[in-house]
């Protein structure tokens, strides 16, 4: 194993996800910080000189002496410092499919979370508008997925680490990913992967990624 010493300020959440599996991908040492959101530690003075807008996942980079914050930037921090999942002659798209999971996707069934999950029968609009976005994103993946073996081509990359553990949520969605085979293809086969596994479970509580 390279021995990198990365210290990952952490929640069990999509965003927080992204960065352990990345770790365990490139198969980097490191060691995990929990923030505990619903106790108010992203809040903290010395987590939010690191995370100055008070958002998991952060990183520090002890080696290096530097900190990131954003789970898009620490993504490509990580792909550039090992050299894996950010080929330099497919990069464009790779940061397309990235942007498109950070500008669209993750927010989007982030609300659809707040309204359909979290907070059902409060706000019949919200639930209605982000029940139908969540069903298009779905659909516009599964027809992009139906041309392309991942989101960025032939070969996987960071833009599908940051988008995997959104569409692992899907049980809170009610879309119905088993309706998308094509979308269902690509997270059957990234669910397997080792350090897909091991990066979802990084607390090593028993978490178990969602089958369709």
């Amino acid at each position: 194993m390279l021995r990198k010493v990365i210290e990952l300020f952490y929640s069990s959440t999509p965003n927080g996800k992204k960065i352990s599996i990345m770790l365990e991908e490139i198969k980097f040492d490191y060691k995990i910080t929990e923030i505990n959101l619903s106790e108010g530690d992203q809040f903290n003075s010395d987590f939010r000189k690191i995370s100055p807008l008070s958002k998991i996942p952060a990183i520090t980079d002890h080696k290096n002496k530097i900190s990131l914050f954003q789970s898009g930037a620490i993504l490509i921090y990580l792909a550039e410092l090992s050299g894996k999942f950010y080929d330099t002659k497919n990069r464009n798209l790779i940061n397309q499919w990235l942007m498109a999971q950070m500008g669209d996707i993750g927010p989007m069934l982030g609300q659809h979370h707040q309204f359909h999950h979290y907070n059902p029968g409060k706000s019949k609009f919200g639930e209605e508008r982000y029940f139908n976005i969540a069903k298009r994103l779905y659909k516009d993946l599964d027809e992009h997925l139906s041309k392309s073996k991942f989101l960025a081509g032939d070969n996987y990359s960071i833009a599908d680490i940051a988008t995997f553990p959104w569409i692992a949520r899907h049980n809170w969605h009610d879309v119905g990913l088993k309706n998308y085979k094509n979308l269902c293809r690509w997270y059957e086969k990234i669910s397997i992967r080792e350090a897909v596994i091991k990066g979802y479970d990084c607390l090593e509580t028993g978490e178990t990624i969602p089958k369709i």
